[in-house]
């Protein structure tokens, strides 16, 4: 992140694609597993990066990054700031898992009233 990009300045629109979604895989699940691990792949690809970046930005002007890391107290807004940017991780890791419950429940919802419905008209 840059210093001035926190999580809560990035937009939380949230988007969902209409209709069935592509499956690629026949076990149930698999397809939901490989998007995780294809958001986790890429968050590491990103990490590595600018880890890389950092240290050899660091090693240009004398510094023991290593150390440096090993020594750093963190502060209460750091703390915060580090738990905000996780949980927009895990949003974004769950995204399937937590739309197909989401769906699940509209849909469980939506024939429990239709059920309720005639029930009542039989009645």
């Amino acid at each position: 992140m840059n210093a001035g990009n926190t999580p809560t300045e990035r937009p939380h629109v949230i988007r969902h694609a209409r209709g069935k979604r592509p499956e690629f895989y026949e076990t149930p699940g698999l397809d939901e597993a490989m998007s995780m691990i294809m958001v986790l792949a890429s968050e590491l690809a990103t990490l590595r990066d600018r880890l890389d970046s950092a240290e050899r930005a660091a090693k240009a002007q004398g510094v023991d990054l290593a150390a440096g890391i090993e020594a750093l107290q963190l502060d209460q807004e750091a703390l915060e700031s580090r738990e905000a940017w996780r949980q927009d991780f895990l949003g974004r890791l769950f995204y399937l898992t937590s739309k197909d419950a989401a769906e699940a429940a509209e849909a469980q919802t939506a024939e429990a009233y239709r059920k309720t419905i005639e029930e009542v008209a039989e009645g």
